[in-house]
């Protein structure tokens, strides 16, 4: 699947202006902490830590305008703690955005 990436680029934009050191370390902490949120959720084991992990990750989301992992952490939020196919979108989303 691919995804779109124009608001979460236009955020970083905004947020950073003409700075592009600024741009590339917000881009690496978002990189960062979706790579953090996504380890807590592959790791968790019991409904709490599964829940925490999917609602940082819709927060990081809905921080850096981008509604596709706000729509993944959705997912996840319905999904049973451990779902591989959404631990797998999820990592595909993160795969996308770094290589980008």
């Amino acid at each position: 699947m691919a995804y779109e990436f124009q608001a979460f680029d236009s955020t970083l934009a905004s947020a950073a202006g003409d700075d592009a050191v600024l741009y590339a370390e917000l881009r690496a902490a978002f990189i960062t902490s979706l790579e953090r949120q996504l380890d807590l959720l592959r790791r968790a084991r019991c409904d709490g830590n599964w829940r925490m992990a999917a609602l940082r990750l819709k927060a990081l989301g809905a921080s850096f305008q981008t509604s596709e992992l706000m729509q993944l952490a959705d997912e996840a939020l319905d999904a049973a703690p451990g779902d591989p196919m959404v631990v797998r979108r999820i990592r595909q989303f993160l795969v996308e955005v770094a290589a980008r």
